[in-house]
């Protein structure tokens, strides 16, 4: 068995990626057992699949491998972040990044099912989501502006469409570094984010939980949230402490101070002033 484990890890020595029969002619083994084999190694991080079904050399290998120290990539480490907050949580989990005005994300259900991947199909809307204002807050202003113009779509009777409202909302987000949402893209649950920085304070990504209820469940899951994303932070950073860093870019000037609790946050960004119409 450890002969037929290192035929195929042999095959990605040069950092190349393969096919599953690619691996199975270089490595010399029937389909069937390429087959199971690789699907072990992947289970244990040692090897990773992409998009287009091909293998390459996990993380853990590379790192074997290279003795180097730099960060490793969100969509790297993401995976057991993801996985790790699910357990402890027991609610579903979102990692997100922007890309052309929505969301593009990472999620893991509570239960056996691994950490999804990045596909061009799994994106969500910005606006009604914790992880999309968590992101679009420490965007550069012409996205905001950009997103706004592209027009606030009601999902829910309790999405925010009114254009100073939401961009009040963004505002609490930037001060509190904690976006939450009520039943804004689907009529039955709630959010709340964290933003995620890289090196040198940059917005690399945010987390997101899943909640039934915001007044009930956000005390209990803001500690492991909160923990989970500075720890990606550090990561991302080369190992830097990052939270206290300044936001680089448009926003870059709005103080940061210890953030207000998270139940102050969800009131504010809630309240409607008296003379915007929604």
């Amino acid at each position: 068995m450890t002969n037929k484990i290192t035929s195929i890890l042999m095959t990605f020595t040069e950092g190349s990626e393969h096919t599953l029969t690619e691996i199975s002619q270089l490595a010399g083994l029937p389909i069937s057992t390429a087959h199971r084999l690789t699907s072990e190694l992947a289970s244990w991080r040692l090897l990773e699949r992409t998009t287009d079904g091909r293998y390459r050399a996990g993380l853990a290998l590379r790192m074997m491998g290279s003795g180097d120290s730099c960060a490793p990539e969100l969509r790297e480490r993401a995976p057991c972040v993801l996985e790790d907050l699910s357990r402890v949580t027991h609610s579903r989990v979102r990692l997100g990044v922007l890309q052309d005005l929505e969301v593009a994300y990472i999620e893991k259900q509570p239960g056996p099912r691994p950490v999804s991947s990045f596909m061009p199909a799994a994106t969500l809307p910005v606006h009604p989501t914790a992880l999309g204002r968590a992101l679009l807050a420490f965007a550069p202003a012409s996205v905001v502006e950009m997103t706004i113009l592209r027009g606030l779509r009601a999902y829910t009777p309790h999405t925010v469409t009114a254009p100073d409202r939401f961009r009040r909302a963004l505002a609490v987000v930037r001060l509190t570094r904690v976006a939450v949402t009520r039943f804004e893209l689907e009529a039955t649950t709630c959010a709340v984010a964290v933003p995620v920085f890289g090196p040198g304070g940059e917005l690399a990504a945010a987390i997101e939980l899943t909640v039934p209820d915001l007044g009930r469940e956000l005390q209990p899951v803001m500690a492991a949230l909160t923990i989970a994303a500075r720890s990606l932070s550090r990561e991302l950073g080369g190992g830097s402490a990052t939270h206290g860093a300044q936001v680089s870019g448009v926003y870059a000037t709005v103080a940061a101070p210890p953030p207000p609790s998270p139940a102050w946050a969800e009131r504010s960004a809630s309240r409607t002033p008296r003379h915007v119409r929604t």
